[in-house]
C-alpha cells in the first residue's frame, strides 16, 4: 500500500482528495494537515510515501514546507495556480511533481504511483510551460530583498537605510542582480524579475 498525506487548508478539498484516493486498492491516506507548519510537524509520525501539497496556505505555505521537509520526501504540488513563478519556486524547492486541481481521479492515482517510484510528475500544461522556458537564475535572499525594494521605487540610499547597509553595498548587490538577469539597469532588472516570478507583483 502506498501511504499518502494530504496537505490543504480547505477541509472540503482534503475530503474530496481522500475519497478519490481511497477508491484505489493500492493507496491509503494515512493523514492530513491544514498548513505547511502542521505538515512538517506530523510527517515524521505518519511517514507517508507521497505528500500532496497545496501551495498557498495560511500558517506556512507549500514551498517553505517542501524546503523544510528536505530531500528524500516525495512531494507533489496540487494547486489551482499555474503561474510560472509558482512552478519554478516549487520545483526549485524540490517538489517531485506539479499538478493542477482539475486532475482526474485516474491521473491523480497514476501521479501518486509515479512519484512513489521516484519519477517526476507534471500536468501537461505545466510540462509545456517548463519546456519552453529557461530556468530562472537563483538570487540570494539579500539580492531578492534589494530588488523588491527597487520594485517599490526606493532609491539606493533609501534601500540602504531600510536594510541597514551602506549605499555602496546596495550598488554591489544590484550589479550582481544585473549580471544574473542579463540586464544593465534598474527598470530592466525589475521587469525581468517580475517576468521570471523572482519578485511578487504588488497588488
Amino acid at each position: 500500500m502506498l501511504r499518502v498525506m494530504i496537505v490543504d487548508d480547505h477541509p472540503v478539498v482534503r475530503e474530496g482528495l481522500r475519497g478519490m484516493l481511497q477508491a484505489e486498492p493500492d493507496i491509503e491516506v494515512v493523514g492530513e494537515a491544514g498548513c505547511g507548519d502542521e505538515a512538517v510537524a506530523v510527517e515524521p509520525r505518519l511517514r507517508p510515501d507521497v505528500i500532496l501539497m497545496d501551495l498557498r496556505m495560511p500558517g506556512g505555505d507549500g514551498v517553505s514546507a517542501i524546503e523544510r521537509l528536505g530531500p528524500g520526501r516525495r512531494v507533489v504540488v496540487l494547486t489551482t495556480y499555474e503561474e510560472d513563478g509558482e512552478i519554478l519556486r516549487a520545483v526549485s524547492a524540490g517538489a517531485a511533481g506539479y499538478l493542477l486541481k482539475d486532475v482526474s481521479r485516474a491521473d491523480l492515482a497514476r501521479a501518486v504511483r509515479a512519484a512513489a517510484r521516484g519519477e517526476t510528475v507534471l500536468s501537461p500544461s505545466v510540462a509545456a510551460r517548463l519546456a519552453h522556458r529557461q530556468a530562472a537564475p537563483v538570487l540570494s535572499a539579500r539580492e531578492r530583498e534589494v530588488l523588491e525594494l527597487v520594485a517599490e521605487g526606493l532609491t539606493n540610499a533609501e534601500i540602504g537605510r531600510r536594510l541597514y547597509i551602506g549605499e555602496a553595498t546596495v550598488k554591489t548587490y544590484l550589479l550582481r542582480v544585473y549580471g544574473k538577469l542579463g540586464v544593465s539597469d534598474r527598470t530592466s532588472a525589475v521587469l525581468a524579475a517580475l517576468d521570471l516570478g523572482l519578485v511578487r507583483r504588488r497588488p
